[in-house]
């Protein structure tokens, strides 16, 4: 009866909230539908309004809206992996701009929201319990350029370029321009559509070529293709690498919910979470709009969390075509350069993209990491963080007596309060020329009932490294169960999850990674491996099922399971339908630390261990 009684109050309550939002209606601040007048001010003025009520739902017009730099949210914004240069203004254009906002819920009705320029959809800010939903998001000029290749001799390949992406020829050499950019660096990834494959390519021979536009959109390049990979039917993707923006931004807020939100073209970078807490993404798609004929959605990642805690979940996702990688988990290592006092440090941003926000925080628990081994050395409280300029911050430690002696300069530092826990479920990853998702954390992970089609590299990467993108940390609870991989690896040889933290010196006996369960999954492989660990500890690959695409099926390949330097290992009561009898490689490894049925060659043991 108590049980009874609760559920009618739960819904009594739930169904009074929702009635009980003041409804904000956009077009009572000027934004009109189907009007291409600029919607900027109207929506700037509509999120000022909701700002001033408790609990509040803005309505959007439905229809189309477009929306300009000019009369925009302005604010300088440093957002992890996407930031590069001193010399340039961090300063973003942003659409929506949720700044120090509380339950404001913001419906689009279905409205297609076009961008113009360079600009971040939506910012939330210093904000808690925001929802964003029904809403899609596009640019007028995509920052991709795309031609379509539709002849190739030795000597000439005709090209049919996409409508959207604008270009001129001047003395014969084309170049792409769009709303206040012209393109000066050409990274190139090329889709196979036969193969529904993405590949890094190069647009130099083009740019070497005489270019002549036949025909509106048809360009002709007179030059040397015969040593050039080139086939009719390929799309070539091209882009300027300079990353000086991001889709949408989620910034030391809490309570944040994206619901049916199409991202059909993000800038820069895809959605990215930064310092926040419980962040939901439930049927967000990122992919280009269909019957648009175009093939990336996105310029980088699709989903990207910097230093965040609390839940994360994705849910019923969908990303289709981006320029790397779609999921992208985790914190950010500061190097220690300097112990100034007994307690005091001065740490460093190591990487060139990632700087000028806060890391740390008073009362964060924190690790001391040997960059060389990735282990921890020793763990602190922090008593003060301060952010002294856009690429250090000072901190004070919290301990009794003086600061442990293994705490020297070189080191590297872990924010350990800021690590989330991740539910990824339900959703579909396809067409990338990189990896899937990538995880560290070390709360637990989920990783269950998803397809994984066609990513160039690893669909499932689980890294660590303090040495290049300086990217924390180690995992101590995953789980990849019942999801299908299928034709994935092609660009990294493997279509393997791969568990590969960048340690450059093993300490016997004591491993990164540890308790790490796949489980029940579908591989689908047209490359020899199925599963690569390094330095992990409670490893479980069990229950899976591995069976061959049709360029496998002829191929007389041993897949192989590569381990290194792992311990307390299980493989076991897997399915392989395959031609060849798979084997097990391992390395640094003791007869004990492996527990199979299956043949295995012992490849360099470690005898001390």
């Amino acid at each position: 009866m108590r049980i009874t009684y609760f559920f009618i109050f739960f819904f009594l309550f739930s169904g009074f909230t929702a009635f009980s939002q003041t409804l904000i209606k956009a077009t009572d601040f000027g934004v009109q539908s189907n009007s291409f007048e600029n919607a900027a001010p109207g929506i700037r003025k509509a999120i000022e309004a909701c700002k001033a009520k408790k609990n509040v739902m803005l309505l959007l017009p439905g229809g189309r809206i477009d929306v300009w730099p000019e009369g925009a949210v302005d604010r300088e914004l440093y957002i992890s992996n996407c930031t590069e240069n001193d010399t340039f203004s961090e300063v973003k254009h942003i659409a929506f701009a949720f700044e120090n906002c509380r339950n404001i819920t913001l419906d689009g009705n279905n409205t297609l929201v076009v961008l113009h320029g360079k600009m971040v959809s939506f910012a939330i800010l210093n904000s808690s319990d925001v929802k964003i939903r029904n809403i899609q998001f596009d640019y007028e000029r995509p920052t991709i350029s795309e031609l379509t290749i539709k002849l190739v001799t030795d000597t000439v390949i005709e090209t049919q370029i996409h409508p959207d992406s604008k270009y001129r020829i001047d003395s014969g050499r084309i170049s792409f321009y769009g709303e206040g950019w012209t393109t000066k660096s050409y990274h190139t990834i090329l889709f196979d559509p036969g193969k529904q494959a993405m590949h890094y390519s190069t647009f130099t021979p083009f740019l070497a070529a005489q270019a002549v536009e036949t025909s509106p959109l048809r360009v002709k390049f007179k030059g040397a293709f015969a040593e050039s990979d080139f086939h009719v039917g390929n799309v070539l993707t091209i882009r300027d690498p300079y990353r000086d923006n991001c889709g949408g931004f989620i910034s030391l807020s809490r309570n944040i919910e994206l619901e049916n939100v199409k991202m059909h073209f993000m800038h820069g970078l895809g959605i990215v979470s930064q310092f926040s807490e419980n962040i939901s993404l439930l049927k967000v798609v990122a992919a280009p709009r269909e019957n648009s004929g175009r093939v990336i959605a996105s310029f980088a990642d699709c989903f990207h969390f910097s230093g965040c805690r609390g839940l994360i979940r994705i849910d019923s996702c969908l990303t289709v075509g981006s320029h790397d990688d779609q999921v992208n988990v985790h914190g950010t290592y500061l190097q220690i350069t300097a112990i100034n006092e007994i307690k005091k440090l001065r740490v460093r941003f190591m990487h060139d993209q990632t700087y000028g926000f806060e890391a740390f925080f008073a009362g964060d628990s924190v690790a001391f990491i040997n960059p060389q081994t990735l282990l921890s050395l020793a763990k602190a409280k922090l008593r003060t963080a301060k952010l002294i300029s856009k690429r250090e911050m000072e901190l004070e430690v919290e301990v009794e007596g003086t600061l442990s002696p293994v705490v020297k300069e070189g080191l590297c530092i872990e924010n350990l309060t800021w690590t989330p826990e991740v539910i990824i479920q339900n959703s579909r990853f396809e067409r990338t020329n990189t990896r899937g998702l990538l995880i560290t954390t070390r709360r637990k992970v989920l990783i269950e009932n998803n397809v994984f089609y066609h990513t160039g590299m690893y669909p499932v990467l689980i890294a660590d490294d303090a040495s290049s993108w300086f990217e924390s940390g180690a995992v101590q609870d995953v789980i990849i169960r019942n999801n299908v991989f299928e034709d994935c690896g092609y660009n990294s040889g493997s279509g393997a999850i791969n568990i590969a933290p960048e340690n450059h010196e093993l300490i016997v006996g004591n491993m990164v990674h540890r308790n790490i369960r796949v489980i029940s999954n579908t591989f689908k492989i047209n490359t020899p491996g199925v599963l690569t660990a390094r330095s992990t500890d409670l490893l479980v690959f069990t229950g899976n099922k591995i069976i061959p695409d049709n360029l496998f099926k002829g191929r007389n390949i041993n897949p192989a399971i590569e381990l290194t330097a792992c311990k307390n290992v299980l493989i076991e009561k897997n399915k392989f339908e395959l031609p060849a009898l798979p084997v097990i490689n391992a390395w640094k490894m003791k007869r004990t630390d492996l527990k199979t049925s299956m043949k295995v060659n012992w490849v360099i043991p470690d005898s001390n261990r």
